[in-house]
């Protein structure tokens, strides 16, 4: 069975950084792009970072772009999003969601399996 699993999210000073991270189990984790999405209270998700099967293609939303790096370990079945600079606005559920194929997707209608999440809160 397809499971992803978020870890590492916390609360963190604005400016400071973070690193969370997405690991899979039970799929061939290789054959699936992955994306990053953020959830705050009272919005839509957002997509806000992706990568294709083996990494070297990355998209960032304009919000986290400069500040934000996604990255995977294929070894590990793992993605990883460090986050710096973060500010009060980046406070939310941040979720990772995998669908099949190389291409990225920014949309969570186009994502069929996610994780259940992990909470990042920025405040003084």
């Amino acid at each position: 069975q397809l499971e992803l699993v978020e870890s590492g999210g916390g609360l963190v000073q604005p400016g400071g950084s973070l690193r969370i991270s997405c690991t899979a189990s039970g799929f061939t984790w290789q054959y699936y792009a992955i994306g990053w999405f953020r959830q705050a209270p009272g919005k839509e998700r957002e997509g806000i970072s992706g990568t294709d099967t083996n990494g070297d293609a990355k998209w960032y939303a304009d919000s986290v772009k400069g500040r934000f790096t996604i990255s995977r370990d294929n070894s590990k079945n793992t993605v990883y999003l460090q986050m710096d600079n973060l500010k009060t606005d980046d406070t939310a559920v941040y979720y990772c969601a995998a669908r099949m194929g190389n291409r990225i997707a920014t949309l969570p209608k186009e994502f069929g399996s996610w994780g259940r999440g992990t909470q990042v809160t920025v405040s003084s």
